[in-house]
């Protein structure tokens, strides 16, 4: 083979690279890609998806239909449940089915009956409203390993503007990385249900929208009671949830380009602005 036709070979699939690159950045995916993990490993920076916990040693690692959690035992709730939404999945022909279900194979996982009449809905970290995309995503987000018991109020109000907020963002921006998850305190000792799920006193999520040409992210914490009042008043940035749940998100971004967009708060760009995906 002479180095003419090496060079051309060598063109050909760097222009192919280039061109599947630019597809996934700009929140394209196979109609296969329904694994969480699947969807993310193929970013530049790898799996964005990925949280560090180095408090929590017994909590076990679960991947599920569209999302993956770190589920914990001891409190029958998830530490922290992530997942990508793309642009493409923000609507889609999944039916909710409310067909809550326990995972027999987790231990400590509850049963929908833990929370009947205890005065807490289930609440989804990972929203059904974000797995319409697929039949099968939309029954596995109603594992009860996916749930914490939420005020009615902050889930039927607050928390679900906030959902439905990011599936404004992921339609804008491409796609969004997501992670949410409950919030204790030493002094949140009241439990329900013949398991003993915990009760949180408050939610936490962060968001990342990793594709456009300056990144950014934000972060949220609503109290586990009623949130009146404008969305912005309980933002903050991502290192101070990261200092409030002693999580590490989003660690496989570069270090100075982590740092830069965690302990930034930009209001305006995520509230205000124009996609700049691009």
């Amino acid at each position: 083979m002479n180095n003419k036709r090496i060079y051309v070979i060598a063109v050909t699939i760097a222009i192919i690279l280039a061109v599947a690159l630019i597809e996934r950045c700009n929140g394209a995916r196979n109609d296969n890609e329904h694994s969480a993990i699947a969807k993310t490993q193929n970013h530049p920076y790898g799996d964005l998806l990925k949280v560090r916990h180095p408090a929590q040693k017994n909590s076990i690692f679960r991947e599920y239909n569209g999302f993956e959690l770190l589920f914990n035992p001891e409190n029958h709730t998830p530490d922290y449940v992530a997942w990508e939404l793309l642009e493409s999945e923000t609507d889609g022909p999944g039916k909710r089915s409310n067909a809550f279900w326990k995972d027999e194979t987790l231990k400590g996982c509850p049963a929908s009956s833990d929370y009947s009449r205890s005065g807490y809905d289930r609440g989804h970290l990972c929203p059904a409203a974000d797995m319409k995309w697929d039949n099968d995503a939309m029954r596995e987000c109603f594992v009860m390993s996916n749930m914490a018991p939420q005020d009615h109020s902050l889930n039927a109000y607050a928390w679900a503007s906030l959902e439905n907020k990011c599936r404004q963002w992921a339609g804008r921006d491409s796609a969004l990385i997501i992670v949410a998850g409950p919030v204790y305190e030493a002094s949140d000792t009241k439990r329900i249900g013949n398991e003993g799920v915990r009760v949180p006193s408050a939610f936490f999520k962060v968001i990342l929208a990793p594709y456009l040409t300056s990144p950014r992210a934000i972060g949220f914490i609503y109290p586990n009671t009623p949130a009146p009042g404008k969305m912005e008043n309980y933002a903050m940035s991502v290192r101070d949830v990261e200092n409030i749940t002693g999580l590490d998100f989003f660690y496989n971004l570069p270090d100075s380009l982590e740092n830069s967009i965690e302990t930034s708060l930009p209001l305006k760009e995520w509230f205000h602005a124009i996609s700049s995906r691009p």
